[in-house]
């Protein structure tokens, strides 16, 4: 059996290492000419990613480029100790969650697919499909076909399988909130290693963590319209923060910004899959980074697709009990993560109660049980 992978992002290089060890043939086609090297900023990788990327013996070399963080402390704008929650739970051999540059991440699973003997193609944009039954035809933007035995879409939010499986699928909706972030070096911010601190800011979100090497990583959400879009983001980002007593206004203003993405997620997506051709990862339930489980559901997914396939008849049961199993799991982590979102985007009122109401929830949540259903997900393979 071979497996046409739409999209070497980072579900796309995963998924390819998963199949291939169940014994399927996977290469991957990447829209792009080129990788993505140097795109975007860091992201979180929970414990139940890496222990996911465990199962396919891939997670030290992503350990090696990432810096663990294990605890997140929330803060108001007024500089409040609001309380403290876990990043995450830790795996069996001690393993805690970790932020890495999505750059990084990225090299370091493609680089690895690779050294499997898995193909990438680059410049290879998916304009069109035909499913003829016994095979799948996938027809690309230069003029040429490659034919497998499956389709799997891993080409994120913004996916053309996705449309192409239903014209009549959701399209991405706007979370309310720009993206922004960036790595200082000796910006002499004081903090524990290992620890983010989340601040709910009067106009904006900030988070940051500082690593053993003295770098302060960053970011920060801001409520906007979309395409409300400044010529210079640096003063327009520090100027949401001038009122919160901390110093972040002046660490943007130091640090600038490189980077600034609109926030999307996906509602439920009523179909999945059809006939040889499956959405997975952001393709199929994309979530806002409020949650940091992006990444890792893309990997769990992995696992979860090549156990099914291999456990299963034929694709078409493989795909149901796919769906079935992850479904209500990623729908869930959707729904509490766009919660998050929406506290960040509150407005005044809102945002008096939110931060009076914070310290009870986050004292709720403080054990670590709490969020056991996110954390604790290990699927086999």
């Amino acid at each position: 059996m071979k497996a046409l992978i739409i999209g070497c992002g980072i579900g796309g290089p995963v998924t390819a290492m998963a199949l291939r060890q169940v014994g399927i043939e996977a290469e991957i086609f990447e829209a792009y000419g080129q990788g993505a090297d140097n795109v975007g900023s860091f992201l979180n990788i929970a414990s139940n990613g890496l222990a996911a990327l465990r199962t396919l013996g891939a997670h030290r070399k992503v350990l090696a480029t990432a810096i663990p963080t294990p605890r997140m402390v929330m803060w108001s704008g007024s500089g409040k100790r609001l309380g403290e929650v876990a990043n995450g739970l830790r795996l069996d051999d001690g393993t805690v969650s970790h932020t890495v540059l999505r750059s990084e991440l990225y090299r370091t699973v493609r680089d690895e697919a690779e050294q499997r003997g898995i193909r990438v193609f680059l410049g290879k944009r998916m304009i069109s499909y035909e499913d003829t039954g016994p095979q799948v035809t996938a027809t690309f933007e230069d003029g040429t076909q490659v034919t497998g035995d499956l389709l799997i879409a891993c080409d994120g939010v913004h996916s053309r399988t996705r449309t192409l499986l239903d014209p009549q699928a959701p399209a991405p909706r706007y979370s309310g909130l720009y993206s922004f972030g960036g790595i200082v070096e000796d910006a002499g911010v004081s903090g524990e290693p290992g620890v983010y601190n989340m601040v709910f800011g009067k106009r904006a979100f900030f988070g940051y963590t500082v690593a053993e090497s003295g770098e302060t990583w960053w970011f920060a959400n801001l409520p906007r319209r979309l395409g409300d879009v400044p010529a210079d983001w640096t003063p327009v980002l520090a100027e949401a923060f001038e009122d919160d007593a901390n110093f972040s206004a002046g660490l943007i203003r130091r640090g600038g910004v490189d980077l600034a993405l609109p926030v999307h997620d996906l509602p439920p997506v009523p179909v999945w899959h059809r006939g040889r051709v499956l959405l997975t990862g952001d393709a199929a339930h994309a979530t806002s980074p409020s949650s940091g489980q992006g990444a890792s559901l893309a990997i769990e997914d992995a696992i979860v697709l090549a156990r099914c396939l291999r456990d299963s008849g034929g694709h078409e049961e493989a795909f149901r009990r796919f769906e079935a199993e992850r479904r209500p799991r990623v729908e869930r982590v959707v729904a509490y993560s766009r919660t998050i979102s929406n506290s960040k985007a509150a407005g005044p009122v809102a945002r008096v109660f939110r931060d009076l109401m914070l310290p009870f929830f986050l004292k709720r949540s403080a054990s670590q049980e709490s969020l056991a259903w996110m954390y604790r997900y290990q699927p086999s393979l």
